[in-house]
């Protein structure tokens, strides 16, 4: 969708895009500018989080900021403007704004109620000693100063010293950059705060976020998440905003527990062959400047049985009521992030050869630890591992990612007594969980995929006799 308009020969908008694939909103997690500053074509302005990652935000052409349309911490539709620029600084500005209402001594564009006078917005009290409007230079009697006060507030009877002279898209600017009125300097005629002034005063500030003003506690601007989840001392409970990834998470996970027939199968197996490879391969000069793990040993061994079992790479087509059988296999490895669960995936993981993988993991798990995943590389996963042997639990029952049809849970490899060659022996020792959607794959094929898995791991050399 097209992100950038032009408002004027000067001005120009830059509205949050659509980052993903179908995204309404995205809450702007930091901003990187303020106003004032000089951005360049290509620059990143912010970074934001949809409901799948983090994504920075560059802006599409040079300028100086002009206006931060809002606080950090603030959920924005896809499509609203977040931030103008002036591509043309040196220029004077004009003497009106675009968005003003006349003032007292411009000519109105309408007539005037009969016995009132035209001021900055709308119309005043009544004249009762003459129509004469005040010449240019001229001061201001202070009962019309009240009525445009009274005007610009929209309250009766606020007298100048409640609140200062602002039109009202000033006032909004003010509140948006988080500026109190009171404490902005007004340039303008007969003491009218203008946009300059608003620009002026929030120039020095460090952050864009609201500050609570005494004089107008009831301003709602929206503060940062970090707030909300604050824990306050003694408190019984906090209540922390469920948004972004971790929203689309718990969706997505009650969609599919519910739509998919879930059906799980553990197989333990003696990984130490395995363990004994792992070692070798980190001394191969081959494998030099990869990192190798067991992880990397267990997804060759799922893309192998994959390969071996192909109905199992399939997915559901409940609109058509179609399987649709892939004939790639995009390998989702499932991440922690501080944000929560994230799922990116290997891109024809099926076509990388062991060095290939490798670096593709190493480089997947550091960008998602790093949060700078984009919503490209956790689309059109086919299935997925998930580690859960990291955090010492032995296996689980692993819930599929919606449009995939198995996900395989990787336990703890542990030390443990095991028969070997007919004696006890202590062995590397892991178990594994493969879940699949019933609808497309049956106790039969989910079996023959599990027990390939296992096979491979126990005998690491079918690796190269299967693949």
């Amino acid at each position: 969708m097209t992100t950038m308009t032009e408002t004027s020969a000067r001005f120009r908008e830059f509205k949050m895009p659509d980052v993903g694939e179908g995204l309404t909103e995205a809450e702007i997690l930091k901003w990187y500018v303020q106003p004032g500053d000089t951005v360049t074509d290509g620059q990143v302005v912010c970074e934001v989080e949809t409901a799948k990652a983090a994504v920075e935000l560059p802006i599409p052409f040079d300028g100086v900021v002009h206006e931060l349309r809002f606080p950090e911490g603030t959920t924005v539709d896809v499509g609203q403007v977040i931030i103008t620029v002036d591509v043309a600084p040196g220029e004077v500005l004009p003497a009106a704004e675009p968005v003003a209402a006349p003032a007292p001594a411009a000519e109105p564009e309408a007539e005037a109620p009969k016995g009132r006078q035209p001021v900055l917005v709308g119309y005043g009290v009544a004249e009762s000693s003459t129509k004469r409007r005040p010449r240019k230079g001229a001061e201001v009697p202070k009962q019309a100063a009240a009525a445009v006060q009274s005007e610009l507030n929209g309250h009766g009877g606020v007298t100048p010293e409640a609140r200062p002279l602002a039109k009202p898209p000033v006032r909004k600017l003010a509140k948006d950059l988080g500026i109190d009125l009171a404490t902005v300097t007004p340039t303008g005629k007969d003491g009218i705060i203008t946009r300059e002034d608003v620009h002026a005063a929030a120039a020095p500030v460090a952050e864009p976020a609201p500050v609570a003003a005494p004089a107008a506690p009831a301003e709602p601007v929206a503060a940062p998440v970090a707030a909300a989840a604050a824990v306050v001392p003694g408190a019984r409970e906090t209540r922390i905003p469920v948004k972004g990834v971790r929203k689309a998470i718990a969706q997505a996970m009650v969609g599919s527990a519910f739509t998919a027939p879930h059906v799980t199968e553990f197989v333990t197996v003696d990984v130490t062959r395995t363990m004994k490879l792992v070692a070798e391969l980190k001394e191969d000069k081959d494998m030099a400047g990869v990192r190798v793990n067991p992880l990397l040993i267990i997804a060759k061994a799922l893309l192998v049985a994959i390969k071996r079992n192909p109905d199992v790479n399939a997915a559901w087509d409940e609109a058509n009521q179609e399987i649709v059988r892939k004939h790639y296999v995009n390998l989702g490895i499932a991440a922690a992030t501080p944000r929560g669960l994230i799922v990116p995936n290997i891109k024809d993981a099926h076509e990388q050869t062991l060095p290939q993988l490798a670096a593709s993991l190493g480089e997947l798990v550091s960008t998602a630890r790093d949060g700078k995943t984009s919503p490209a590389a956790m689309a059109g996963g086919t299935v997925t591992i998930t580690n859960v042997g990291v955090f010492g639990v032995d296996t689980g029952t692993p819930i599929l990612n919606p449009g995939e049809s198995a996900i395989l849970a990787v336990g703890a490899i542990k030390l443990q007594p095991w028969v070997h060659k007919g004696k006890v022996k202590p062995r590397q020792v892991t178990t594994l969980a493969l879940s699949f959607d019933h609808r497309l794959v049956d106790g039969e094929l989910g079996s023959k995929v599990l027990a390939d898995v296992a096979a491979i791991l126990e005998q690491p050399k079918r690796l190269i006799t299967w693949a």
